[in-house]
């Protein structure tokens, strides 16, 4: 009978020599598997640096009033349109007070109307979109109508019609912003919800006899958290750019509250002579949404890429 061989072997080696060399090519085929994740898991640079930026205006506006600083509301009319100077680092505004401080004040007014709109919408649009994608019937259908409802009514209107009502203020305008994300984090809660409903540990625990609001409150929940935080720090940057869009238009913070739209608006009439007045706060609204925009679409990847391995 003619000699068989098997792949990996010649008829000069034997079974157990071809076993051998198989096993290291296997070894190795694993080990640069497992590098190449851990190369794509690897944060890049811009990761670091975004979240030291972020870290740097996040700091500032919670310890503004332990750093010396400038008073941001008190003008110095020696420093009217003032360029940089040892005293004041990035100059002064139309009324000499001090660049550097007023837009460290300024993060604690944008950063506060982001944060807070964003976490009161995601509070009330996740609890109704949960309801709505886990109960389905009725429930969905109420929810779904009064969703495309606000959806399709101008942000811009509300924004204004809720101004001329209760006034310009920064409670108010938490309030309104964080009206106008409730719809979205309800379709996005509840498609989440409608992928977690069918997964095993939530049909045991309807097995088991548990309440669906219990089910809602410790299986589904705790897996909707995750897409709906993803998504809400990306709306941050949308907020802190509106509040600034808003107060550039007179319908944000009212001065003389410091906010960087307001003082993007404040030097508009000398952009061509005294540029840095409205140049400044400008540069860091930019550099602080793209470095939070950066850190919540990289969140979203990792969270795709983590479902999609389940």
């Amino acid at each position: 009978m003619p000699e068989t061989t098997t792949p990996g072997m010649t008829p000069d080696t034997s079974p157990g020599d071809a076993v051998a060399t198989q096993v290291p090519i296997a070894t190795m085929a694993a080990k640069g598997k497992a590098k190449r994740i851990q190369r794509a898991n690897r944060a890049p640079v811009g990761w670091y640096i975004a979240w030291a930026w972020l870290g740097a205006v996040v700091l500032s506006a919670v310890f503004a009033p332990l750093l010396p600083l400038w008073d941001p509301a008190v003008p110095d009319y020696n420093n009217v349109f003032g360029g940089i100077t040892p005293q004041h680092w990035l100059g002064g505004d139309t009324l000499g007070r001090d660049n550097l401080s007023r837009i460290i004040y300024g993060a604690r007014a944008s950063l506060l109307v982001g944060i807070c709109a964003v976490l009161l919408g995601a509070l009330v649009g996740g609890i109704l979109g949960m309801m709505a994608g886990y109960f389905g019937g009725r429930t969905e259908r109420v929810l779904a109508l009064v969703t495309d409802v606000v959806l399709a009514f101008p942000g811009l209107v509300f924004i204004i019609a809720l101004v001329a009502i209760l006034g310009s203020s920064l409670t108010n305008l938490i309030i309104g912003l964080a009206i106008l994300s409730v719809p979205t984090f309800i379709r996005l809660s509840r498609a989440a919800t409608l992928t977690v409903a069918q997964r095993e540990f939530v049909q045991a625990a309807r097995a088991y006899g548990s309440k669906p609001l219990r089910i809602i409150a410790r299986e589904i929940a705790p897996n909707v958290v995750l897409p709906v935080a993803a998504y809400g720090f990306i709306m941050i940057g949308v907020f802190i750019v509106v509040e600034g869009s808003l107060s550039f238009l007179g319908l944000g913070i009212p001065p003389p509250t410091p906010s960087w739209g307001g003082m993007i608006a404040g030097g508009r009439t000398e952009l061509l002579n005294f540029p840095h007045i409205s140049l400044f706060p400008a540069a860091v609204m930019f550099l602080t949404v793209l470095s939070i925009n950066y850190i919540g679409e990289r969140t979203r990847k990792q969270f795709e890429v983590k479902e999609s391995n389940l």
